[in-house]
C-alpha cells in the first residue's frame, strides 16, 4: 500500500486526493490522524511512526519544515529510521528545489536527502520549487497599502521568482507513487528509484509581476518600488523568529538573481498552469476571505 504523510496540510491532503482518485490502496497520515481514517503518525513522537508505517509499500514523506532546523532534523531522521525498520521499500521525498540551495530553508532538505542515501529502501527526491502559492502571499502582504497608495513595496531589488502551482506538485507526486506501486506490484523495474527531479517553476515573477496582478485584482494602477531588507524586519516582528529568518532568507534570494531556475524536470510529467494564473486568484482569494 502507499501512505502519504503530512496529510493535514494543503501538499499531503491534495497528494492523497489524488492517490484516492486513482482508486489505490492508499492511508493517509497526521499527527492529528485517529488511527481510523488518518494514521497517527508524530514526527515528534518517533514511537508512534513504525506502527504508522505498517505493511506500508510506498512512503510519501512530505516534509516537516515549519520549525527551528534541530527540530526539523530530528523529525526527519525519525522517518527515515522507522520507514526502514518498518520494511518500508520505496521513500518519496518532498524535497526542495536546487535553485534554493542558499535559502536557510535548505539545510534540513539536504541534510534528509543524505540521510535517505543511506537507507535501505528505494528512494526518489521531488525537489520541489516555490509556491505559486507563496508568491501570492507576497502580494496579499502588501495588498491594503496599495490599495490605498498605488505602491506596492517589498525588497526583492529587480530579481525575479522561479514559482510553481502547489497543484502540480501535488499531480507530480501522485504520479510518481503511483507508478512506483505499480512498479513493486509488478515485479517490474523501478523506474523512479534513485531519481532526483528537479521540479523547478518554469516561470518567474518579481515586484512589477506582482503589482500588475494587484493592479488587476484591485481595479487600480499599482506600481512596484523596491525596498531595503532592514526596513522589513520590524514587521516580521509578530513571526517566530525561525519564520522570520526564512523570510528575510527568501527575499534576499531574489534580491540577489539566486531563484529563477536555470532547468526543470516539471514539463517532463505534465503542462504546468499558468503561474500567474494560480498568482492572481489566490491574491482574489485571500482578498475575499
Amino acid at each position: 500500500m502507499i501512505l502519504v504523510t503530512g496529510v493535514s496540510g494543503a501538499l499531503g491532503g491534495a497528494i492523497l486526493d489524488g492517490l484516492v482518485a486513482r482508486g489505490l490502496e492508499v492511508a493517509g497520515a497526521s499527527s492529528s490522524g485517529d488511527g481510523d481514517a488518518v494514521r497517527h503518525a508524530d514526527f515528534d513522537r518517533p514511537e508512534t511512526l513504525e506502527t504508522a508505517f505498517a505493511d506500508v509499500n510506498v512512503l510519501v514523506f512530505v516534509s516537516a519544515g515549519y520549525a527551528e532546523d534541530d527540530v526539523v532534523l530530528a523529525r526527519h531522521g525519525a522517518v527515515v529510521r522507522a520507514a526502514a525498520a518498518a520494511g518500508v521499500e520505496h521513500v518519496i521525498y518532498t524535497s526542495l528545489a536546487g535553485s534554493g540551495d542558499l535559502l536557510t530553508i535548505a539545510l534540513a532538505h539536504r541534510w534528509t536527502e543524505a540521510r535517505l542515501a543511506e537507507a535501505p529502501f528505494d528512494v526518489t527526491i521531488l525537489r520541489n520549487g516555490l509556491y505559486a502559492e507563496l508568491a501570492a502571499g507576497m502580494a496579499l502582504a502588501g495588498a491594503a497599502s496599495a490599495a490605498g497608495s498605488g505602491v506596492f513595496a517589498l525588497p526583492l531589488g529587480d530579481g525575479r521568482l522561479s514559482v510553481v502551482a502547489r497543484g502540480d506538485l501535488a499531480a507530480v507526486a501522485v504520479r510518481v507513487a503511483a507508478e512506483a506501486w505499480s512498479d513493486l506490484a509488478a515485479g517490474a523495474q523501478r523506474r523512479h528509484a534513485g531519481r532526483t527531479y528537479e521540479l523547478e517553476g518554469v516561470s518567474a515573477v518579481g515586484g512589477h509581476d506582482l503589482a500588475d496582478v494587484l493592479t488587476e485584482v484591485l481595479g487600480r494602477p499599482v506600481e512596484y518600488r523596491t525596498m531595503p531588507l532592514g526596513e522589513v524586519r520590524p514587521v516580521l516582528a509578530g513571526l517566530e523568529e525561525y519564520r522570520a529568518g526564512h523570510t528575510v532568507s527568501t527575499f534576499s534570494n531574489i534580491n540577489a538573481g539566486l531563484l529563477e531556475a536555470r532547468h526543470s524536470d516539471l514539463t517532463a510529467f505534465l503542462a504546468p498552469r499558468p503561474v500567474r494564473d494560480v498568482i492572481a486568484a489566490a491574491v482574489k482569494a485571500g482578498l475575499e476571505a
